[in-house]
Protein backbone atom coordinates (compact mmCIF):
# COMPACT_ATOMS: atom_id res chain seq x y z
CA UNK A 1 0.00 0.00 0.00
CA UNK A 2 1.31 3.56 -0.51
CA UNK A 3 1.67 6.21 2.13
CA UNK A 4 2.01 10.25 2.02
CA UNK A 5 4.92 11.55 3.51
CA UNK A 6 4.92 14.55 5.41
CA UNK A 7 8.18 16.98 5.17
CA UNK A 8 9.52 18.19 8.36
CA UNK A 9 7.63 21.13 8.43
CA UNK A 10 4.03 20.13 7.70
CA UNK A 11 4.45 18.20 10.94
CA UNK A 12 5.63 21.34 12.48
CA UNK A 13 3.07 23.37 11.61
CA UNK A 14 0.51 20.22 12.86
CA UNK A 15 1.86 19.53 16.06
CA UNK A 16 1.71 23.68 17.15
CA UNK A 17 -1.61 23.15 15.78
CA UNK A 18 -2.62 19.92 18.19
CA UNK A 19 -0.70 21.65 20.98
CA UNK A 20 -2.48 24.95 20.64
CA UNK A 21 -6.08 23.08 20.36
CA UNK A 22 -5.02 20.72 23.32
CA UNK A 23 -3.82 24.20 25.33
CA UNK A 24 -7.34 25.95 24.69
CA UNK A 25 -9.37 22.94 25.64
CA UNK A 26 -7.65 22.66 28.94
CA UNK A 27 -7.90 26.43 29.59
CA UNK A 28 -11.57 25.95 28.75
CA UNK A 29 -12.22 23.34 31.19
CA UNK A 30 -10.11 25.10 34.16
CA UNK A 31 -12.34 28.24 33.90
CA UNK A 32 -15.62 25.84 33.84
CA UNK A 33 -14.09 24.56 36.84
CA UNK A 34 -13.72 27.25 38.36
CA UNK A 35 -17.21 29.12 38.08
CA UNK A 36 -20.09 26.92 37.45
CA UNK A 37 -18.95 23.68 36.66
CA UNK A 38 -16.47 23.23 40.22
CA UNK A 39 -18.71 25.36 41.84
CA UNK A 40 -18.42 29.17 43.40
CA UNK A 41 -20.64 28.23 46.43
CA UNK A 42 -22.55 31.06 49.07
CA UNK A 43 -20.91 31.34 52.39
CA UNK A 44 -24.20 32.24 53.41
CA UNK A 45 -24.05 36.21 53.07
CA UNK A 46 -24.03 36.32 49.47
CA UNK A 47 -20.00 35.90 49.34
CA UNK A 48 -18.31 33.21 46.45
CA UNK A 49 -16.42 30.64 47.76
CA UNK A 50 -14.85 27.59 45.57
CA UNK A 51 -15.82 24.64 46.10
CA UNK A 52 -14.55 21.05 44.61
CA UNK A 53 -17.88 19.28 43.46
CA UNK A 54 -17.51 15.47 42.32
CA UNK A 55 -20.13 13.74 40.55
CA UNK A 56 -23.39 12.84 42.50
CA UNK A 57 -24.59 9.36 43.03
CA UNK A 58 -28.00 8.86 41.37
CA UNK A 59 -31.06 9.07 44.16
CA UNK A 60 -31.42 5.93 45.32
CA UNK A 61 -35.00 7.21 47.34
CA UNK A 62 -33.89 5.15 50.08
CA UNK A 63 -33.03 8.39 52.68
CA UNK A 64 -34.17 11.67 53.30
CA UNK A 65 -33.87 15.19 51.53
CA UNK A 66 -32.80 17.83 53.98
CA UNK A 67 -32.76 21.21 52.84
CA UNK A 68 -31.20 24.53 54.35
CA UNK A 69 -33.60 27.28 53.96
CA UNK A 70 -33.04 31.20 54.84
CA UNK A 71 -34.92 32.92 57.51
CA UNK A 72 -33.87 35.92 57.41
CA UNK A 73 -37.01 38.55 56.74
CA UNK A 74 -36.15 38.98 52.71
CA UNK A 75 -36.16 35.20 52.56
CA UNK A 76 -39.67 35.43 53.25
CA UNK A 77 -42.47 33.87 52.78
CA UNK A 78 -41.21 30.42 51.93
CA UNK A 79 -41.68 27.72 49.64
CA UNK A 80 -42.35 24.17 50.16
CA UNK A 81 -41.82 24.07 53.91
CA UNK A 82 -45.86 22.99 54.61
CA UNK A 83 -44.54 19.51 52.61
CA UNK A 84 -41.60 18.96 55.37
CA UNK A 85 -42.19 15.94 58.03
CA UNK A 86 -39.56 17.54 60.44
CA UNK A 87 -38.07 21.51 60.20
CA UNK A 88 -35.25 21.90 62.59
CA UNK A 89 -34.60 25.83 64.29
CA UNK A 90 -31.11 26.74 64.54
CA UNK A 91 -29.53 29.77 65.34
CA UNK A 92 -26.72 31.09 62.90
CA UNK A 93 -24.39 34.16 62.96
CA UNK A 94 -25.59 37.31 64.38
CA UNK A 95 -28.09 35.66 66.38
CA UNK A 96 -30.37 35.14 63.36
CA UNK A 97 -32.08 31.58 62.62
CA UNK A 98 -31.99 28.87 59.94
CA UNK A 99 -34.33 26.39 58.77
CA UNK A 100 -33.41 22.48 57.96
CA UNK A 101 -36.64 20.88 56.20
CA UNK A 102 -36.35 17.11 56.48
CA UNK A 103 -38.84 15.34 53.69
CA UNK A 104 -39.48 11.81 53.67
CA UNK A 105 -43.43 11.36 52.99
CA UNK A 106 -43.87 13.39 50.16
CA UNK A 107 -41.56 16.11 48.13
CA UNK A 108 -43.13 19.32 47.08
CA UNK A 109 -42.50 20.73 43.55
CA UNK A 110 -40.48 23.81 45.01
CA UNK A 111 -38.39 24.38 47.90
CA UNK A 112 -36.79 27.65 49.23
CA UNK A 113 -34.96 30.08 49.64
CA UNK A 114 -32.46 27.83 49.71
CA UNK A 115 -29.03 28.77 51.33
CA UNK A 116 -25.78 27.75 52.88
CA UNK A 117 -24.69 24.69 55.12
CA UNK A 118 -23.50 24.67 58.76
CA UNK A 119 -21.22 22.34 60.71
CA UNK A 120 -24.10 21.83 63.22
CA UNK A 121 -26.05 20.04 60.20
CA UNK A 122 -23.37 17.43 59.85
CA UNK A 123 -24.10 16.13 63.52
CA UNK A 124 -27.89 16.61 63.33
CA UNK A 125 -28.32 14.44 59.83
CA UNK A 126 -26.29 11.73 60.97
CA UNK A 127 -29.27 10.01 62.31
CA UNK A 128 -30.01 9.25 59.02
CA UNK A 129 -28.64 7.11 56.29
CA UNK A 130 -26.69 9.08 53.62
CA UNK A 131 -29.47 11.39 53.75
CA UNK A 132 -29.25 14.19 50.83
CA UNK A 133 -28.70 17.89 51.81
CA UNK A 134 -29.48 20.44 49.62
CA UNK A 135 -27.81 23.26 50.02
CA UNK A 136 -26.62 26.70 48.25
CA UNK A 137 -22.86 26.23 49.68
CA UNK A 138 -20.54 26.64 52.43
CA UNK A 139 -17.37 28.57 53.50
CA UNK A 140 -14.24 26.79 52.26
CA UNK A 141 -12.83 25.35 55.32
CA UNK A 142 -15.95 23.56 55.90
CA UNK A 143 -16.15 21.68 52.72
CA UNK A 144 -13.84 19.36 53.28
CA UNK A 145 -15.87 18.15 56.47
CA UNK A 146 -18.70 17.92 54.31
CA UNK A 147 -17.24 15.83 51.93
CA UNK A 148 -16.36 12.97 54.56
CA UNK A 149 -19.64 13.16 56.22
CA UNK A 150 -21.90 10.24 55.21
CA UNK A 151 -24.46 12.24 53.19
CA UNK A 152 -24.99 12.86 49.59
CA UNK A 153 -24.52 16.59 49.16
CA UNK A 154 -25.99 18.82 46.66
CA UNK A 155 -25.60 22.34 45.60
CA UNK A 156 -26.21 24.44 41.81
CA UNK A 157 -22.58 23.33 41.32
CA UNK A 158 -23.25 19.63 41.59
CA UNK A 159 -26.65 19.59 40.18
CA UNK A 160 -27.20 22.87 38.09
CA UNK A 161 -30.66 21.52 36.94
CA UNK A 162 -32.51 20.78 40.33
CA UNK A 163 -31.59 24.99 41.37
CA UNK A 164 -33.27 28.15 40.00
CA UNK A 165 -33.11 31.68 40.53
CA UNK A 166 -36.70 33.23 41.34
CA UNK A 167 -37.46 37.02 39.62
CA UNK A 168 -40.05 37.94 42.45
CA UNK A 169 -36.83 38.73 45.46
CA UNK A 170 -32.98 39.91 45.21
CA UNK A 171 -29.95 37.48 45.58
CA UNK A 172 -29.12 35.99 47.49
CA UNK A 173 -32.63 35.43 48.61
CA UNK A 174 -34.26 33.85 45.60
CA UNK A 175 -32.73 30.23 45.25
CA UNK A 176 -35.17 27.80 44.94
CA UNK A 177 -34.97 23.79 44.17
CA UNK A 178 -36.90 21.50 42.28
CA UNK A 179 -36.65 18.34 45.08
CA UNK A 180 -37.97 15.60 42.17
CA UNK A 181 -34.91 16.40 40.37
CA UNK A 182 -32.66 14.80 42.75
CA UNK A 183 -35.00 12.52 44.29
CA UNK A 184 -37.74 11.29 42.70
CA UNK A 185 -39.64 9.29 44.84
CA UNK A 186 -39.98 10.25 48.78
CA UNK A 187 -38.52 7.40 50.83
CA UNK A 188 -41.50 6.92 53.19
CA UNK A 189 -41.75 7.02 56.49
CA UNK A 190 -39.50 4.75 57.73
CA UNK A 191 -36.31 6.43 56.78
CA UNK A 192 -37.11 9.25 59.81
CA UNK A 193 -34.74 7.76 62.05
CA UNK A 194 -35.32 10.55 64.63
CA UNK A 195 -36.49 8.50 67.08
CA UNK A 196 -39.87 10.34 67.84
CA UNK A 197 -42.94 8.46 68.52
CA UNK A 198 -46.42 9.17 67.63
CA UNK A 199 -49.27 8.57 69.11
CA UNK A 200 -51.74 9.51 72.50
CA UNK A 201 -50.75 12.12 74.41
CA UNK A 202 -48.83 11.76 78.00
CA UNK A 203 -50.87 12.41 81.05
CA UNK A 204 -50.30 15.97 82.06
CA UNK A 205 -49.56 18.70 81.14
CA UNK A 206 -50.30 22.33 81.35
CA UNK A 207 -53.25 24.27 79.08
CA UNK A 208 -50.80 26.42 77.34
CA UNK A 209 -51.92 29.19 74.49
CA UNK A 210 -48.41 30.06 72.81
CA UNK A 211 -44.87 29.10 73.34
CA UNK A 212 -41.81 31.63 72.37
CA UNK A 213 -38.61 31.21 71.81
CA UNK A 214 -36.17 34.08 71.72
CA UNK A 215 -32.62 33.75 69.56
CA UNK A 216 -30.88 37.39 70.25
CA UNK A 217 -32.24 38.53 66.65
CA UNK A 218 -34.62 35.96 65.99
CA UNK A 219 -37.90 35.30 67.62
CA UNK A 220 -40.73 32.11 67.12
CA UNK A 221 -44.24 32.04 68.27
CA UNK A 222 -46.18 29.11 68.65
CA UNK A 223 -49.91 29.74 69.43
CA UNK A 224 -52.84 26.87 69.50
CA UNK A 225 -55.62 26.52 67.34
CA UNK A 226 -58.70 24.52 68.08
CA UNK A 227 -59.96 25.27 64.78
CA UNK A 228 -56.76 23.75 62.54
CA UNK A 229 -56.01 22.09 65.87
CA UNK A 230 -52.48 22.75 65.01
CA UNK A 231 -50.07 25.37 66.49
CA UNK A 232 -49.80 28.54 64.37
CA UNK A 233 -46.43 29.24 63.52
CA UNK A 234 -45.29 33.27 64.17
CA UNK A 235 -41.80 34.55 63.21
CA UNK A 236 -40.61 38.07 64.45
CA UNK A 237 -43.67 39.22 65.85
CA UNK A 238 -45.40 38.39 62.46
CA UNK A 239 -47.96 35.30 61.12
CA UNK A 240 -45.79 32.61 58.94
CA UNK A 241 -47.06 32.23 55.97
CA UNK A 242 -46.50 30.06 53.01
CA UNK A 243 -45.92 31.55 49.49
CA UNK A 244 -49.76 31.01 48.89
CA UNK A 245 -50.61 32.88 51.80
CA UNK A 246 -51.65 29.29 53.93
CA UNK A 247 -50.34 30.05 57.45
CA UNK A 248 -47.48 27.63 58.65
CA UNK A 249 -48.84 25.17 61.05
CA UNK A 250 -47.21 22.61 63.18
CA UNK A 251 -48.87 19.39 65.02
CA UNK A 252 -46.29 19.22 67.45
CA UNK A 253 -43.52 21.77 68.63
CA UNK A 254 -40.57 20.51 70.57
CA UNK A 255 -38.62 23.22 72.63
CA UNK A 256 -35.08 21.64 72.70
CA UNK A 257 -32.83 22.97 75.10
CA UNK A 258 -29.21 22.63 74.54
CA UNK A 259 -25.61 23.72 74.36
CA UNK A 260 -25.09 26.41 71.63
CA UNK A 261 -21.07 26.95 71.41
CA UNK A 262 -18.64 28.60 69.38
CA UNK A 263 -17.37 26.82 66.26
CA UNK A 264 -13.81 26.75 64.61
CA UNK A 265 -15.60 28.59 61.55
CA UNK A 266 -16.53 32.21 61.12
CA UNK A 267 -18.42 34.24 58.86
CA UNK A 268 -16.38 37.10 55.82
CA UNK A 269 -17.78 39.52 58.43
CA UNK A 270 -15.63 37.65 61.02
CA UNK A 271 -18.88 36.40 63.05
CA UNK A 272 -18.53 33.37 65.02
CA UNK A 273 -20.58 30.35 63.52
CA UNK A 274 -22.68 29.01 66.15
CA UNK A 275 -22.61 25.15 66.84
CA UNK A 276 -25.33 23.63 68.12
CA UNK A 277 -24.67 20.24 69.67
CA UNK A 278 -27.49 17.81 69.48
CA UNK A 279 -26.15 15.03 70.84
CA UNK A 280 -26.32 14.25 74.35
CA UNK A 281 -29.01 14.76 76.58
CA UNK A 282 -31.04 17.97 78.60
CA UNK A 283 -34.13 19.17 78.97
CA UNK A 284 -36.84 19.84 76.32
CA UNK A 285 -40.52 21.02 76.34
CA UNK A 286 -43.42 19.47 73.76
CA UNK A 287 -46.45 21.29 73.02
CA UNK A 288 -48.77 19.42 71.32
CA UNK A 289 -53.08 19.21 71.58
CA UNK A 290 -53.00 22.93 73.07
CA UNK A 291 -50.77 21.63 76.21
CA UNK A 292 -47.33 21.86 77.10
CA UNK A 293 -45.23 19.14 78.69
CA UNK A 294 -41.48 19.45 80.55
CA UNK A 295 -39.59 16.34 79.29
CA UNK A 296 -36.49 14.69 79.07
CA UNK A 297 -34.43 14.40 76.32
CA UNK A 298 -31.45 11.93 75.24
CA UNK A 299 -29.46 11.09 72.41
CA UNK A 300 -26.70 9.02 73.35
CA UNK A 301 -24.40 8.67 70.02
CA UNK A 302 -24.72 10.70 66.32
CA UNK A 303 -25.82 7.97 64.68
CA UNK A 304 -28.91 7.97 66.76
CA UNK A 305 -31.98 9.47 67.17
CA UNK A 306 -33.62 11.65 70.25
CA UNK A 307 -35.50 9.83 72.99
CA UNK A 308 -37.78 11.95 75.15
CA UNK A 309 -39.50 10.68 78.31
CA UNK A 310 -41.67 12.37 80.88
CA UNK A 311 -39.74 12.34 84.47
CA UNK A 312 -41.03 8.87 85.28
CA UNK A 313 -39.33 7.84 81.92
CA UNK A 314 -41.88 6.94 79.64
CA UNK A 315 -41.83 8.39 76.40
CA UNK A 316 -43.64 10.63 75.04
CA UNK A 317 -45.58 10.14 71.89
CA UNK A 318 -45.86 12.97 69.71
CA UNK A 319 -49.26 13.81 67.35
CA UNK A 320 -49.58 13.41 64.06
CA UNK A 321 -48.14 15.61 61.78
CA UNK A 322 -45.74 17.99 60.91
CA UNK A 323 -43.23 18.59 63.84
CA UNK A 324 -40.72 21.75 64.68
CA UNK A 325 -38.13 20.72 66.75
CA UNK A 326 -36.46 24.78 68.17
CA UNK A 327 -32.99 24.64 69.28
CA UNK A 328 -32.70 26.71 72.38
CA UNK A 329 -29.84 27.60 74.38
CA UNK A 330 -29.58 25.70 77.94
CA UNK A 331 -29.88 28.31 80.63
Amino acid sequence: MATVGMGRGARGRRAATTAALLAATVTAALAAGCTNGGGTTDDGRGTARESKQGTSPSATGSSVLAVKIDNARAARPHTGVDAADVVYVEQVEGGLSRLMAVYATQVPKTVGPVRSARESDLELLRQFDRPTLAFSGAQRKLLPLIDRAPLRAETPSSASEAFFRGSDRPAPYNLFLRPERILPEPPGRAALTTGFRYGSAPAGGTATESQTVRYPAARFTFTWSDARDRWLVGMDGAPATMAGGERMAAATVVVQYVKVRESAFRDFLGNNTPYTETVGSGKAKVLRDGRAYDVNWKRGDAADGTAFTTGDGKPVNFAEGQVWVVYAKAP
